[in-house]
């Protein structure tokens, strides 16, 4: 109704009252995400099972088709699309979609809704009750992957990391990168685009040896890829929004990296994403979006 720059004013007037406590917007910041449990959207597992397509099995049925448990992050289920992207789906539903594309039934684990792998409280010193949410999480996959038979893939590669770090029962857990490349890409037909685009590697992608690998997924939808690299782009989970001169310091040398004629930018984090799409000038989203834009079922 008033436009981004009343909003931004009112929001950075708000900011200074409070004293730095109400956290920093900007235009880049992305809508809530749509109501997951609606009919037609995600299964809902909350006591009364419910299975509302033929792509989306319930744990212990049986099926010639291959399947992947699918964790959604938080961050993912709460925060939807930003203004600026085109592909006006949330996250949740384009990784959903992609793997159906692929011919794999998608599980989602029981109480979804509530699961968390532990990051956020664990980050801000509440180590109890991160070990809490991790411990009830790693429960909730074992029994969806029926005990680890089919792969878990997580669509944050920061959450995926800490699933990593604190989960040791066996199970296969994917980032979104690494489980395209190895489960999805030989059952999809990939038409690349001719699109400038320019990648960014976070840090927990890094950390598990993965951002190689994000450029070659780039280089296969695309025939135009830059990598664009800081040691950290200083969004760091959630600072980014109360404490905005760390990101924008760590991406201060982010724009010259971007060739000329860029159209998009792709990543595997959502909050470092809004932090990318404010320092560079052009909209990142999550790299899945790309590989959902470019392919098409093959024959199985």
């Amino acid at each position: 109704l008033t436009g981004k720059k009343v909003i931004k004013l009112a929001a950075d007037g708000l900011r200074y009252i409070s004293g730095g406590r109400i956290p920093s917007w900007n235009e880049y910041m992305p809508l809530g995400a749509g109501k997951l449990w609606r009919k037609g959207s995600y299964p809902a597992y909350r006591g009364t099972e419910v299975r509302n397509s033929k792509e989306r099995a319930l744990p212990g049925e049986s099926s010639a088709k291959p399947r992947v448990v699918y964790f959604p992050s938080c961050i993912n289920r709460s925060m939807g699309i930003s203004h600026q992207q085109d592909d006006k789906r949330q996250l949740t539903l384009v990784m959903e979609s992609l793997a159906i594309k692929a011919g794999y039934e998608v599980i989602y684990p029981r109480n979804v809704d509530r699961l968390c792998c532990g990051m956020a409280f664990m980050s801000k010193g509440y180590a109890a009750a991160g070990r809490r949410k991790s411990d009830e999480l790693e429960n909730a996959l074992l029994e969806a992957s029926n005990n680890g038979e089919y792969p878990v893939v997580c669509d944050m590669s920061p959450c995926l990391f800490t699933m990593r770090e604190n989960i040791k029962s066996g199970l296969r857990l994917y980032e979104p990168v690494e489980f395209i490349l190895d489960h999805l890409l030989e059952r999809l037909n990939i038409v690349q685009s001719d699109e400038r685009i320019t990648v960014f590697p976070v840090c927990s992608l890094k950390k598990m040896g993965l951002d190689s690998r994000l450029e070659e997924l780039a280089r296969i939808c695309s025939s135009e890829v830059s990598v664009a690299d800081t040691n950290c782009c200083g969004f760091a989970g959630d600072r980014g929004f109360t404490y905005p001169e760390l990101n924008r310091h760590g991406l201060r040398d982010l724009k010259p990296q971007i060739p000329e004629g860029t159209v998009r930018g792709y990543s595997t984090s959502r909050t470092c994403e809004i932090g990318l799409s404010l320092h560079s000038g052009i909209t990142y989203s999550s790299i899945v979006y790309l590989v959902d834009s470019v392919s098409s079922p093959a024959r199985q």
